[in-house]
C-alpha cells in the first residue's frame, strides 16, 4: 500500500463519525455537496485531520479543497 493510499484510508476513517448520511466515500466525494456538511462540521473535521497528521491546513487551503482526493493530496504535500 502506498503512502497516498494510507492517507486516503485514514481520511476515510476520520470522515466516518461525521458521515451522518451514510455516503459511500471515494476520492471524488465532495464535503459540501455529497456529505452536506455545514461550516461547523467542516471546522471539526479539519481539526481532527490536523491532529491526526500533525499538520496545519490554512483557511486559504481549506477554501480550495472540495473533494476527499484533493484533501489527500494536500495532506501529502503538507507532510513532506
Amino acid at each position: 500500500m502506498n503512502d497516498r493510499q494510507q492517507v486516503l484510508d485514514t481520511i476515510t476513517a476520520q470522515i466516518e463519525p461525521f458521515n451522518k448520511k451514510g455516503v459511500v466515500v471515494a476520492e471524488a466525494t465532495t464535503f459540501q455537496g455529497d456529505l452536506e456538511w455545514d461550516s461547523l462540521t467542516v471546522m471539526d473535521f479539519v481539526a481532527a485531520i490536523e491532529d491526526e497528521f500533525d499538520i496545519v491546513i490554512t483557511m486559504s487551503m481549506q477554501a480550495e479543497i472540495e473533494t476527499v482526493g484533493q484533501l489527500a493530496d494536500a495532506v501529502g504535500k503538507l507532510r513532506t
